[in-house]
């Protein structure tokens, strides 16, 4: 009844601006949104044991609660995350629009209260998505338009598992509850490359101690193939960036511009079918290197993918103990902000090797 009451008072305080303004509409939009999906929520357990339901839901639910479980067994701070489910009645949960100029990775932000500026925007509506992508579109910007199955309201409520974030791949989602317990044991404030690439790490480490804990070999196997390939991800992507970042730097003109990239696109495709594409065990490199240069896209390579060979590093420097890791880098980044966080776990790691590439 709580959020209800919050919600209604948060839209009638809109409604004398709602109709001139853009933001308004969009803030109103998504508490409707947050409401019904709040609204929708069942505790996972009922849904677990309720056998009017999908087996592959129940399954999924019951997969969530028992790493949960082992996240508490490994210490970390679970706190609510996932322990309530919620239908959200459709396939696709939002649209995620980026855009970044084709000269330079760097990325459109948006301004909103609370969380303040940042470099995205999710929209419940499909029609206003394709008409934002559209107009940066023909202002000559790099667009990258995505669905994504969940959102976070950073500790505002106890987010629930939504059903566009159901998997039936056991891997991915385990991964995925460990990754957001991870943000819950260690956030470090305005350092959201390091928090986003510690979480995948911890996702896909975690992941595998668990299924290895139940006994489960192929799926820890298949957890630590995941991990194996986002480390060569990684570096190809480090490769990769590198070589826009200096392109952009020599501030080509436009048929400058577009020469150097479609150069380093079809360097992208050659470096994907060998080394880099012979060593990865569970994604396709040609479809990843049929794609062509789009900054807006790459983005969220730097968030996910940064200084994973630092990680990795710490956690064979731990004797190849997830848990001990953890609790390391939470006393290691104490009273850390921003860059610093990068600036200690190098002082004290030395990067471990990239995994061997074939010839």
């Amino acid at each position: 009844m709580g959020v209800l009451i919050a919600a209604a008072t948060l839209l009638v305080g809109f409604t004398a601006a709602y109709v001139a303004s853009d933001d308004v509409r969009y803030l109103t939009r998504a508490g409707i949104e947050e409401t019904a999906i709040l609204m929708a929520r069942e505790p996972m357990r009922v849904v677990a044991a309720d056998s009017s339901r999908p087996k592959a839901l129940r399954d999924a639910a019951q997969l969530v609660l028992e790493v949960r479980n082992y996240a508490d067994v490994l210490g970390f701070e679970a706190k609510q995350t996932y322990t309530t489910y919620s239908d959200v009645g459709r396939d696709t949960l939002l649209l995620v629009l980026t855009a970044s100029p084709k000269s330079c990775l760097c990325p459109v932000t948006w301004s909103f209260p609370i969380v303040g500026r940042i470099p995205y925007k999710g929209f419940f509506d499909v029609p206003k998505a394709e008409a934002a992508a559209r107009k940066y579109r023909e202002m000559g910007y790099d667009v990258n338009l995505r669905p994504s199955g969940a959102f976070s309201t950073l500790g505002w409520f106890n987010d629930p598992l939504l059903s566009t974030a159901v998997s039936a791949d056991s891997v991915e989602l385990a991964a995925l509850v460990f990754h957001e317990i991870a943000h819950n044991t260690l956030w470090v404030k305005g350092a959201t490359d390091f928090n986003e690439s510690f979480a995948q790490w911890v996702g896909y480490r975690s992941a595998e101690r668990f299924f290895l804990a139940r006994g489960d070999s192929g799926l820890a196997l298949r957890a630590l193939d995941r991990w194996h390939d986002e480390e060569i991800l990684g570096s190809y992507f480090d490769l990769l960036l590198g070589k826009l970042d200096s392109l952009y730097g020599s501030t080509p003109d436009g048929a400058m511009l577009q020469q150097g990239r479609e150069a380093i696109a079809r360097w992208s495709r050659d470096t994907l079918a060998a080394p880099f594409g012979l060593a990865l065990r569970t994604v396709d490199p040609v479809r990843l290197g049929d794609r062509p240069i789009n900054n807006a896209a790459l983005l969220g390579v730097r968030l996910y993918r940064t200084g994973l060979d630092l990680f990795e590093g710490w956690y064979w420097d731990n004797d190849q103990q997830i848990d001990l890791a953890v609790y390391g880098l939470v006393e290691l980044m104490t009273e850390v902000e921003g860059d610093q966080a990068w600036q200690r776990l190098r002082a004290v790691v030395r990067p471990e090797p990239l995994p061997a590439l074939p010839d």
